[in-house]
C-alpha cells in the first residue's frame, strides 16, 4: 500500500507538533484518528517514525528521512496551488510569525495589523518566545531574531537597526540617588535577564557594558518593562519602547546605548512561495517605519 499525501499531511504535523493531541487540533481530527494514521503510515512503510513517550513523540532516524522528503512535497505543492492561483490576489491563509518578546510586543502588533486590514483573508499569529525558532521542524514559517543564525538551510534578511537605552520611571528618578556617571548606577536596583536563560549573546546588554547584574531578572522583555514602568528599577530598554510606557525617560543617554539588527530568518526553500515573499516585504517594510517611528517620539520623551 503506498502513503496518500493525506497520510503525509498528519506525518509532518505529529512531526512539528510531537503529540497527537496538538496534531489533532491543527489538523481538527480526533488524536485517536491521527494514531491510527500514523500506524498505517507505518504499517506501509515498514519502519517506526516515531519513539513514543510520556513527553511525546520525537522522531526515529527513519522518521527524520521522511521529514525531509514530506517537507519538499509539502513546498512543491504549495507553490504549485501558488502558482495556479495567481499573484496578483490579496495574501490570504495563515502565517505564523516566531519573534523574541520585545519586537512581539512594540512592533510586531501594529505592523501586522496594517498588513491584515490591507489583506482581509489573511491569517497571522504572532508566536513570542525567548528563544531560537526550528523553522526546519515548522515552527513558524518565519522568525524575527536579533543574530544571524550561522547553520541550518535558511534564508537570513537584515531587515533593521534598532538602539537600546539604559530608561528609568520620572518618579523613581526623583525618589532615587542622583545618577551622573556608570560608577553612580552600582546604588541603584537593576532590572535586566536572567544571566543563564539569555539565549542570545546579543542580549547581555549588562556583561557588555559593565553593569551591575539585575536584581530584578526575567526572560521576559515585557515583565522588565513592567519593572521599569513601575518604578521598581533601572534597566535597558528598546528605544521603540519608551513611548508605551508613560513617565519614562532615557538615562545617561550621552554615556550609554547599544545598537542592534532585526534579521528575518526564512527556510531557504520558502524562497520559492509568492506569498511568504510578498508578506516577508510588507514586514520589513512595516518594522523599518515603525522603528523610526517610534524612536523618533523616544528622543521626545
Amino acid at each position: 500500500m503506498q502513503p496518500q499525501w493525506d497520510d503525509l499531511k498528519i506525518f509532518l504535523a505529529v512531526a512539528r507538533h510531537e503529540s497527537l493531541s496538538s496534531a489533532g487540533r491543527v489538523l481538527k481530527i480526533d488524536p485517536a484518528t491521527v494514531g491510527r494514521r500514523i500506524a498505517r503510515l507505518e504499517e506501509a512503510l515498514r519502519a517506526p517514525l516515531f519513539a513514543k513517550s510520556p513527553q511525546g513523540y520525537a522522531l526515529t532516524n527513519e522518521g527524520q528521512r521522511l521529514m525531509e522528503h514530506a517537507a519538499r512535497a509539502e513546498q512543491e505543492m504549495t507553490a504549485a496551488f501558488e502558482d495556479l492561483s495567481g499573484h496578483g490576489a490579496q495574501l490570504s491563509g495563515q502565517i505564523r510569525l516566531g519573534s523574541p518578546d520585545g519586537s512581539a510586543n512594540f512592533l510586531l502588533p501594529q505592523v501586522c495589523a496594517q498588513i491584515v486590514e490591507k489583506n482581509p483573508d489573511l491569517e497571522v499569529q504572532i508566536v513570542a518566545l525567548p528563544r531560537v525558532f526550528n523553522l526546519s521542524r515548522r515552527e513558524a514559517d518565519m522568525a524575527i531574531a536579533v543574530s544571524a543564525p550561522t547553520a541550518g538551510r535558511l534564508s537570513v534578511q537584515r531587515v533593521t537597526d534598532y538602539r537600546l537605552s539604559l530608561v528609568a520611571s520620572r518618579n523613581y528618578l526623583r525618589q532615587a540617588a542622583p545618577i551622573n556617571t556608570l560608577e553612580d548606577l552600582r546604588h541603584h536596583r537593576i532590572v535586566g535577564y536572567i544571566s543563564d536563560m539569555i539565549f542570545d549573546k546579543e542580549l547581555d546588554y549588562m556583561g557588555e557594558l559593565g553593569l551591575p547584574p539585575a536584581q530584578l531578572a526575567s526572560n521576559s522583555v515585557s515583565v522588565q518593562f513592567n519593572w521599569i514602568r513601575q518604578g521598581a528599577g533601572i534597566g535597558m530598554m528598546h528605544d521603540f519602547s519608551i513611548p508605551f510606557g508613560r513617565g519614562m525617560q532615557r538615562v545617561l543617554p550621552d554615556q550609554i546605548g547599544l545598537k542592534r539588527s532585526f534579521y528575518l530568518i526564512r527556510h531557504v526553500d520558502d524562497r520559492r512561495l509568492e506569498r511568504l515573499n510578498r508578506f516577508a516585504e510588507a514586514l520589513a517594510t512595516g518594522m523599518r517605519r515603525e522603528v523610526a517611528r517610534l524612536e523618533e517620539r523616544a528622543e521626545l520623551a
